[in-house]
C-alpha cells in the first residue's frame, strides 16, 4: 500500500511546477487555479492569504478527486491550526514561508508532506529533523541559483523547492542546479490579479512545456 504522503509527493514531483495562487477573492482563487490546471500546471499551492482558502481547497479537491495528476495543497500556512484546517479541507501538501516545528508535527500526524520555507543551514537542518520531505528555499531570488548545490553539500538528501524568483527564463537553471520542483507565483499567475484567466492558462502552458522539455 502506498502511503498518502508519498502519493502526494510523487504527484508534486511529476508536476514539476507548483503554482502559487493568491486570489483576491474566493472565486478568483478558484478560477486562477483552474486556469493553471487547464494549462498543464497540475500542482496548486493555494495561499491562506486568499479569502476562504479552505473553501477553495475543498472545492478543487472534490472537483479533481478522480484526476490522479492534480494535487492541491495549501500555502502560507503559519501554524498547526491552519495546517489542520487545510488538511481537513483536502490539502494534500502544506507549504510555509518559514519553519514551524508544531506545524511539522501536525503534518506528520496526518501523513501530509510539509514543505517549510528555509534560508539558512540551521533552518534546513531543523526542517529535516522534524521530517520535512521537501525544503522550500525562500526567497529564491535572494538566495540565488547556487544555493541548492551549497545546501546539498552538507545535506545531500534534501529535496529543494526554490520559490520566489523562478521565471520561465531561468527555470532550467534551477533544475540544472538540482531543484526537486519549483514554486512559481507572479510569473505564472500574475494576470489573475486582473481576472485574466486566459493569460494564466497561456502562462501555464508555457511553464508546462518548458518543464516537459527539461524532463526529457
Amino acid at each position: 500500500m502506498t502511503l498518502p504522503k508519498y502519493e502526494a509527493l510523487k504527484n508534486v514531483e511529476k508536476a514539476g511546477v507548483v503554482a502559487v495562487v493568491r486570489g483576491h477573492n474566493e472565486e478568483n482563487s478558484y478560477q486562477v487555479s483552474k486556469a493553471c490546471i487547464k494549462g498543464g500546471v497540475t500542482a496548486i499551492e493555494l495561499a491562506f492569504t486568499s479569502p476562504n482558502a479552505d473553501v477553495t481547497i475543498k472545492r478543487l479537491s472534490e472537483e479533481y478527486a478522480e484526476d490522479d495528476n492534480v494535487v492541491v495543497g495549501a500555502g502560507t500556512v503559519l501554524d498547526p491550526a491552519t495546517a489542520r484546517l487545510a488538511i481537513i479541507a483536502g490539502a494534500k501538501f502544506i507549504v510555509s514561508p518559514s519553519f514551524n516545528k508544531e506545524t511539522a508535527k501536525t503534518c506528520n500526524l496526518y501523513d501530509v508532506p510539509y514543505i517549510p520555507g528555509c534560508f539558512t543551514p540551521t533552518e534546513v537542518q531543523s526542517a529535516l529533523t522534524y521530517g520535512a520531505d521537501v525544503v522550500k528555499i525562500f526567497p529564491g531570488s535572494i538566495a540565488g541559483l547556487n544555493v541548492i548545490k551549497e545546501i546539498q553539500g552538507p545535506f545531500p538528501y534534501a529535496n529543494v523547492m526554490p520559490s520566489g524568483g523562478v521565471s520561465l527564463e531561468n527555470m532550467h537553471e534551477w533544475f540544472e542546479n538540482g531543484a526537486y520542483v519549483v514554486g512559481v507565483g507572479g510569473g505564472l499567475v500574475g494576470p489573475g490579479k486582473d481576472d485574466d484567466y486566459e493569460a494564466v492558462e497561456k502562462n501555464a502552458k508555457a511553464f508546462h512545456a518548458e518543464f516537459e522539455k527539461l524532463s526529457k
